[in-house]
């Protein structure tokens, strides 16, 4: 087995190690960005019969912020689902090109598509708590995945203070998640992403329904994440963007001979660049606001 196959296949002594994988092939750099945790080639996404998102090459790299921008229906949510096949689940989707984690092929045959998951986590736009303690919230993932742990007591210990939240929570752990406000759901939910210890954490547009207080916190969170974990988060919010990312993807859509819009990348780069002197004028004009 290769390494990229390990990546993808169950833990020995954990889940079944039978599942097998199409073997790993060198992928080239992309503009300049080194091959990354994560690596895109010629990925196009279609629902039906409809292209949603054509061609996107890019990379992700180990413990960094990418922010994906965009206009609304420019495919950047629908390429952050690609990414641990979330589409998957999706009627009449379906992906063209190459999505590959450590150079392993996540849509290969044979993978096994719930470690894709865990490797993978995901963080929705709207927090959505299981209605369950706070406790068997984070211990759900480690639970359904069969992961061997020592202490399940301290494994949500540690989640909860990965995502800042245990200090608030601690004598609540049996109450029902419900009872928290927005933004503590939003960290709970955190919490149970990190609990089966993913390399990537993956977040679609966090704190859109979160006030300036909460959004500070979980910038403030993102941050502090980055150092364990590779975070790649869809926003509108260009000064989120700016804030809290290394690299910054910038998507747009434009309308075929038949009027249908599909999304393609326009400018991947470092986020300095991005917001002070973007290549294409496209991107300009959307960080300035004169269209999107």
């Amino acid at each position: 087995m290769t390494t990229a196959d390990s990546h993808l296949t169950a833990d020995r002594g954990r889940r079944s190690p039978s599942i097998k994988i199409e073997a790993s092939r060198p992928l080239p750099a992309v503009g300049g960005q080194p091959d990354g945790v994560i690596s895109l080639r010629q990925l196009s996404v279609y629902y039906n019969d409809f292209r949603a998102v054509s061609g996107v090459d890019m990379s992700f790299s180990s413990k960094e912020i990418t922010a994906l921008i965009g206009p609304s229906g420019c495919g950047k949510s629908t390429v952050l689902r690609c990414l641990n096949r979330m589409n998957d689940l999706v009627p009449g989707a379906r992906v063209e090109g190459r999505v590959a984690y450590h150079g392993a092929d996540i849509y290969g045959a044979g993978v096994d598509v719930i470690e894709v998951r865990r490797r993978i986590g995901m963080v929705f736009q709207k927090a959505n708590p299981f209605p369950k303690s706070l406790y068997d919230n984070i211990a759900y993932g480690p639970r359904v995945t069969g992961m061997k742990i020592e202490s399940m007591d301290d494994l949500v210990e540690r989640a909860l203070r990965g995502a800042a939240l245990w200090d608030e929570v601690k004598d609540k752990l049996k109450d029902n998640a419900f009872g928290l406000s927005g933004g503590q759901q939003q960290r709970l939910c955190i919490a149970r992403a990190i609990a089966t210890s993913p390399e990537v954490i993956l977040m679609d547009e966090p704190c859109s329904a979160l006030d300036p207080i909460a959004t500070g916190k979980i910038e403030d969170l993102m941050t502090e994440l980055a150092s364990e974990f590779t975070i790649i988060i869809v926003t509108h919010n260009m000064q989120q963007a700016a804030r809290v990312s290394q690299r910054t993807a910038f998507f747009t859509a434009a309308a075929d001979d038949k009027g249908q819009r599909t999304g393609a990348l326009v400018e991947y780069a470092p986020t300095e660049q991005i917001f002070g002197n973007p290549v294409d004028p496209r991107t300009e004009d959307y960080i300035s606001g004169r269209f999107g």
